[in-house]
């Protein structure tokens, strides 16, 4: 075969090979369409309150599936939520010229809830002091650290593992299921203090909370969401093993929901102070998991401190 002859079936094959890319192209564009033209119009360019909807949706179905089957998926949903957490937090950092030790951090944030499962605060308080040592170790040895970056590094793990470690002490004060239930309806009352101060806010908000801080936030928001919570902790005062009279869970639901609301504005300071608008980009129409769960990180222990050292619930360890 002359050279002319293998240059002419080379153009052949790649005229071959392209035509075929085309048809393949072809396919899936029309395939594509006909996917689109069987799409409910409202869902083809949804709003953003519709994303967020529906990512909150999923978000709160994995919620309830992990903590109501048992402490195993509770601990390991609980876990990976401080892990995620806690890598958002130290990515935001690092925007504000800190160098945190992501590593370090991140396995203590997910040592927090299972070391808390396994021995109890005693767990809390060896990952702590395990985590200070380590710390201080790579500080003597990594000379670019800095004392700020060693502070970073543990109020990182602190922030998300120790604080979300709260719901699991809660989870084990009730037998099956309650102890799950009881969890869920915390998550709740953050949930609706949140929901109630978002619309309340937006519609009907003059007076703003923290203008500096996080501009759309306003007292009347403030106020419907601590309602929601109040009420939603009345109702937890109707759990089987829960013994907290109404005027009690009342007074405890708006400590919570100040505490949540005090975790809100505590992210939303750090965002502002390193730059960014969102923690993250896991969560379409809301930002980051952290952005999330905010709120559950002062939450969860405030909780587990008003229903332990209230005597609501029976504790042992």
């Amino acid at each position: 075969m002359s050279a002319s002859q293998k240059g002419t079936s080379r153009d052949r094959a790649r005229q071959v090979a392209h035509t075929a890319r085309q048809v393949a192209t072809d396919t899936k564009d029309h395939a594509k369409m006909v996917a689109i033209d069987k799409t409910p119009t409202k869902f083809k360019n949804p709003t953003n309150l519709q994303v967020r909807f529906r990512t909150g949706f999923v978000y709160v179905v994995l919620s309830i599936i992990c903590l109501l089957v048992n402490d195993v998926t509770a601990v390991i949903y609980l876990s990976t939520v401080a892990a995620i957490c806690a890598g958002e937090f130290y990515y935001m950092l690092r925007s504000d010229a800190k160098l945190p030790n992501e590593m370090l951090g991140i396995i203590a944030a997910v040592l927090y809830p299972v070391s808390v499962w396994v021995m109890g605060l005693e767990g809390a308080l060896l990952v702590t002091l395990a985590l200070t040592v380590a710390l201080l170790i790579w500080y003597v040895y990594w000379m670019r650290a800095r004392i700020p970056d060693v502070g970073v590094s543990l109020f990182g793990a602190v922030y998300t593992g120790m604080l979300l470690s709260g719901f699991v002490l809660v989870r084990g004060t009730l037998p099956e299921p309650w102890g799950g239930v009881l969890v869920l309806m915390i998550m709740l009352s953050v949930w609706a203090n949140d929901a109630c101060a978002y619309f309340i806010g937006s519609k009907f908000g003059r007076h703003k909370l923290a203008p500096r801080t996080s501009p759309k936030k306003s007292w009347e928001g403030l106020f419907a969401g601590l309602v929601a919570s109040a009420f939603i902790w009345f109702l937890m005062s109707l759990i089987p093993g829960v013994t907290m009279p109404w005027p009690e869970a009342i007074v405890f639901g708006l400590i919570c929901g100040v505490m949540s609301v005090i975790g809100d504005l505590a992210e939303s300071r750090i965002k502002r102070n390193v730059g960014v608008k969102d923690s993250g980009t896991i969560m379409p129409g809301h930002g980051g998991l952290l952005d999330r769960c905010d709120s559950l990180f002062m939450a969860a222990v405030t909780a587990a401190l008003l229903l332990i050292m209230g005597g609501c619930v029976p504790f042992v360890r």
